[in-house]
């Protein structure tokens, strides 16, 4: 089929931030500008991000779910279940879903083809649903009953999750880790193709700063685990900058020795040079499906120090990219941090390595899965 007459629909789950998915959303969205994109809520102030707004031009067709308030917006899924298989996308030629949750159970008329870019089968019905659990994130003092909610619909949830895995025709993980996850709990293979990153953003332009301590960076949650980095950095007395803020903050800052300084209000134009400027950048997580931010860090020229499992085994090549600790605790990164010599990297090789993640690449290969998926159809 001629792609001029492709028609083309992008679906996601929502866009309320400037997160992962919606930035996966965004290329998709530049690739097939005149795709109008699905979803169950749009939070419509300007996504504006390193000084250009994300979807001004784009043609955005929400649910009834748009009317119900920001604040329950993200804790829906039952909603979004009923939603998103109703949805008319008959006219669709191909249909493009940015989904882990309930948007990848959108139905395609016969002859179409629906593709699915997984960032992680739902995080709360399957392997996060226990961290769910103890912190629902519901507001005014409800989380009580989001966790009666949670212990009563997980089973039929987790069936329906994995019959709407099978909506799609081909699924594509984020990751090697998602890989794994997708044939674990949806019975379902996958091929690989990493998110997009901004690589030239975090490029060093002119002379390269001096390097001093370490970066830790992100959202302030639980299962972030950045209470490892500020306790390892804290008891071997070395500086670390812990960039972000969260739910977790005000513990964080009462644990931390004086070497561990905090910043809550980092621009995204100062980011990279605070990833510039640092050692390494500590990635703590054991739940991270990809992970952004250290590929951010590597197109600065900075290695990652990481936790050995999820998706930084797809990007951490040990005494090259960065180096791994094996176990999640403070005293495993601490002797990894002592061991850390910042000589043995080559500040211009991670850089160069950092490559295979740009916004070309990922396009690249989107273009390339695409074309050869609806051949596959005409054949």
């Amino acid at each position: 089929m001629a792609k001029s007459k492709l028609k083309v629909a992008i679906v996601c789950d929502w866009l309320l931030g400037t997160g992962g998915a919606e930035r996966v959303v965004y290329i998709l969205h530049q690739m097939y500008p005149n795709a109008p994109i699905y979803t169950s809520q749009y939070d419509d102030n300007p996504k504006v991000w390193y000084g250009y707004n994300w979807f001004s031009d784009a043609d955005i067709r929400t649910t009834k779910l748009q009317s119900l308030p920001k604040s329950l917006k993200k804790f829906l899924p039952v909603l979004r279940a009923i939603v998103f298989p109703r949805l008319d996308l008959s006219e669709y030629d191909l249909i493009l879903s940015v989904s882990g949750a309930e948007a990848k159970s959108v139905h395609k008329r016969p002859g179409a083809l629906h593709i699915n870019y997984c960032h992680s089968p739902t995080h709360y019905y399957w392997f996060r649903f226990d961290e769910y659990l103890k912190h629902p994130g519901f507001p005014f003092g409800t989380n009580w009953l989001a966790r009666i909610g949670l212990r009563i619909l997980v089973k039929p949830l987790r069936i329906w999750d994995r019959h709407a895995a099978k909506s799609p025709d081909i699924m594509i993980a984020n990751s090697t880790h998602i890989k794994e996850m997708i044939k674990k709990y949806y019975r379902r293979d996958s091929v690989v193709i990493h998110p997009p990153v901004d690589i030239d953003r975090f490029k060093i332009k002119g002379t390269p700063p001096t390097r001093h301590g370490f970066v830790v960076a992100g959202r302030q949650t639980p299962y972030k685990r950045i209470d490892i980095a500020v306790a390892a950095c804290s008891n071997l007395k070395i500086p670390l900058v812990v960039i972000g803020n969260g739910p977790m903050h005000k513990k964080l800052e009462k644990m931390a020795g004086r070497s561990v300084t905090f910043l809550t209000a980092v621009s995204d134009e100062d980011l990279p040079k605070h990833l510039q400027s640092a050692l390494a950048l500590i990635f703590p997580t054991n739940t991270e499906d990809f992970g952004v931010t250290p590929i951010e860090a590597m197109a600065a020229g900075t290695p990652v120090i990481a936790y050995s499992k999820g998706g930084p085994r797809d990007y951490i090549i040990p005494n090259k990219t960065g180096l791994f600790f094996d176990r999640l605790s403070a005293s495993s990164l601490a002797k990894v941090i002592e061991s850390f010599n910042p000589d043995r990297f080559n500040h211009g090789k991670i850089e160069q390595f950092s490559e295979n993640f740009s916004i070309d690449v990922f396009k690249k290969n989107m273009k390339t899965l695409i074309e050869d998926s609806l051949k596959e159809l005409t054949v």
